[in-house]
């Protein structure tokens, strides 16, 4: 049994953020009941986070809904939530209202402005918490727009890792008070703490720094993107100046070695040359040729290039498992423990697939299930 295997996780989320949370706490160990009404238009939801987890249906806004639920949270350890705030306490399935009946459990709210101030009640959805945040600020071209990154930053790294810290710390908390408490994760709030490097800029250089004006953001030649002879794109890291002297050396340009944040016209002279060159030859190519020079240089993959990399494949990073429309592919587990490792169990179960076993579990005949299915509590 890994060291989660001893907790309970009653899973309310719907979205994005919950989802992925309790995915990477489900893949090491944590027994994870994803709990939806019987009627929840996302079904399982994300079938990619599915695995590991179990699936029932209940519908908390009945009287015997939430009673059945109240059984479960009474011997749950977490209860995971991304509703917005307010919504738990009109379903009566708050921390409030659970602490009360078991003041061990570990209660954790994923909302995009958190539990209190004035935007609690907005809505909202990563760009918007990206865009409060001042994340957005500094992503694109200097003198162009704001530009939304293909990933969500906000969903996932302000709120889903947010929140995995928050409860393995809670729970560590309990091991020494004895108690739960609330885990309050507000997407704005780790979208703030993203900042930590450009607040670090404004401390050093006395003002913010502006979109696409910072060393690492494709302004100058050692930190750029570049385009190749057949359309495909390769990625420069040489931020040091030891990866940026043999880069500059390779190309026969010792002039810009000690040119590597020049700005004005030797700026753009210099990335100028670098484009030129990187369009005289295809993206295999350079990579044949720069890959063990120690440049820092890498493409930019497509998605099916990242299936088939042999470094993600040695890690084991893309594994196969049966879905519910048949066999899926899905990224492993990122968090490497040497003696207690995450796993894939099970995969992705039907929607509702284990309600009758955790009714059974809570003593209910399978008259009084049926029971319940028919009025729709179930």
């Amino acid at each position: 049994m890994t060291p989660l295997g001893k907790y309970r996780m009653l899973d309310l989320s719907r979205q994005l953020p919950g989802p992925f949370c309790s995915t990477m706490l489900a893949d090491l160990g944590m027994d994870v009941l994803v709990v939806a009404a019987p009627t929840d238009p996302f079904g399982v939801g994300l079938s990619l986070l599915a695995r590991n987890k179990r699936s029932m249906t209940l519908d908390l806004k009945s009287v015997e809904g939430r009673a059945l639920f109240y059984r479960l949270a009474d011997a749950a350890d977490v209860v995971l939530e991304g509703f917005r705030p307010g919504v738990t306490a009109r379903l009566g399935v708050d921390y409030a209202t659970l602490a009360a009946r078991n003041p061990r459990l570990v209660y954790c709210s994923i909302s995009g402005y958190g539990q209190d101030g004035p935007y609690r009640d907005k809505v909202g959805h990563d760009v918007n918490y990206l865009g409060y945040g001042g994340v957005l600020n500094f992503i694109g071209e200097e003198g162009g727009p704001p530009v939304i990154p293909g990933v969500q930053i906000a969903d996932i790294g302000g709120g889903s890792l947010m929140a995995a810290i928050g409860i393995l710390t809670a729970l560590l908390a309990r091991e020494s008070t004895g108690r739960g408490q609330a885990v309050d994760i507000g997407m704005l709030d780790g979208v703030v703490a993203w900042n930590v490097y450009h607040m670090l800029l404004q401390q050093l250089g006395g003002k913010p720094p502006e979109r696409g004006t910072g060393q690492m953001t494709g302004r100058h030649a050692c930190y750029a993107v570049y385009r190749t002879r057949d359309d495909r794109y390769l990625t420069i890291g040489a931020y040091e100046g030891h990866f940026w002297a043999r880069l500059c050396r390779h190309f026969g340009r010792e002039d810009y070695v000690d040119q590597q944040f020049a700005d004005g016209r030797k700026r753009e002279e210099i990335l100028l040359f670098f484009r030129d060159r990187f369009r005289e030859k295809t993206l295999a190519a350079w990579l044949a040729e720069l890959g063990d020079l120690e440049v820092c240089v890498a493409p930019v993959s497509t998605l099916d290039e990242v299936y088939d990399d042999p470094q993600v494949r040695h890690r084991g990073m893309i594994v196969e498992m049966d879905g519910p429309s048949g066999k899926q592919r899905m990224p492993a587990s990122p968090i490497r423990l040497s003696e207690t490792p995450a796993s894939l169990r099970t995969p992705p179960p039907a929607f509702g697939a284990d309600t009758d076993a955790v009714l059974a579990s809570l003593g209910l005949g399978p008259g009084e299930i049926e029971r319940l299915r028919a009025a729709g509590v179930v």
